[in-house]
């Protein structure tokens, strides 16, 4: 018996490293075309360079103009952050704490916005009247009103959890409604508050979508803006442009691996109802 449990956990470890190996191809072609020359990286094979060229990298750079667009999409996927936490977190606070018919009638329209859709062509409108359209402020703002209810879904559902004994504590202490966020409640929320700030960061970083059609000037075009802008002037150059996708995704992927032991307990503690 305990040899057959031992050859079923072989197999299944087998089985899903030859399918992680196989999700990996992918990115280790990108990752050695990256330091080979234009004609060598044609092919986009997994053979290594001849010779190794790091300088494809300061080239992506300089043309790309990766540099300004590295701050763009910093400061629109930090200030999306710190808006949707702010405002997430005392929603979320308000609404989990005073479950009145009304409160509970405002979560449910908030969480609503995670499934509806979006038309572009009415928020183009909207965007337009509020002089937001083609701004750094409307994009950071745009992104913000798209991923707060499922930041508010995830926060209140995680202060559900949270014994009410701890307000009562703090109100007994002569602590007024604020402090008693700020020092007791707000500490509390940290895995919580890093999940969703994670989750947006990489949301905000990665979107296309949203620039492409409210942004019009390069000099305020994100990341993935540049990298689509790259790709049409050096679509034949496959190192530079596998240069450039490793350039735009490194730092998600730095934020993901500083954050990841926060996201499985954000997402199993916040998205069960108490």
């Amino acid at each position: 018996m305990r040899i057959k449990k031992i050859l079923q956990s072989i197999l299944y470890n087998s089985v899903a490293w030859f399918f992680s190996l196989i999700m990996l191809i992918p990115l280790l072609i990108i990752l050695i075309n990256a330091f080979k020359t234009s004609i060598e990286a044609k092919t986009m094979s997994l053979a290594l360079p001849k010779e190794w060229i790091f300088s494809n990298f300061m080239v992506v750079i300089e043309r790309g103009k990766l540099g300004v667009s590295f701050l763009n999409s910093f400061l629109y996927s930090t200030a999306s952050v710190l808006l949707c936490v702010f405002f997430g977190s005392l929603a979320s606070y308000v609404l989990s704490r005073n479950r009145t018919k009304l409160n509970k009638i405002i979560y449910f329209i908030i969480v609503l916005g995670i499934a509806m859709p979006v038309n572009f062509v009415s928020l183009m409108k909207v965007m337009q009247l509020f002089h937001l359209s083609n701004s750094r402020i409307g994009i950071i703002l745009l992104h913000t009103a798209t991923q707060l209810p499922f930041t508010v879904f995830l926060i209140y559902s995680f202060i559900a959890k949270l014994p009410k004994e701890l307000d009562e504590a703090g109100l007994v202490d002569g602590a007024t409604p604020i402090k008693l966020f700020v020092y007791i409640i707000f500490p509390v929320l940290k895995p919580v508050l890093v999940t969703a700030g994670i989750l947006i960061f990489l949301n905000t970083w990665n979107d296309f979508i949203y620039p492409l059609y409210y942004l019009n000037k390069s000099s305020k075009w994100p990341m993935t803006l540049a990298v689509y802008n790259f790709f049409g002037m050096y679509f034949k150059d496959f190192n530079l442009i596998s240069a450039d996708v490793i350039l735009t995704s490194l730092p998600v992927i730095i934020i993901y691996l500083i954050g990841q032991k926060y996201i499985v307990t954000g997402m199993v503690s916040g998205a069960v109802k108490s």
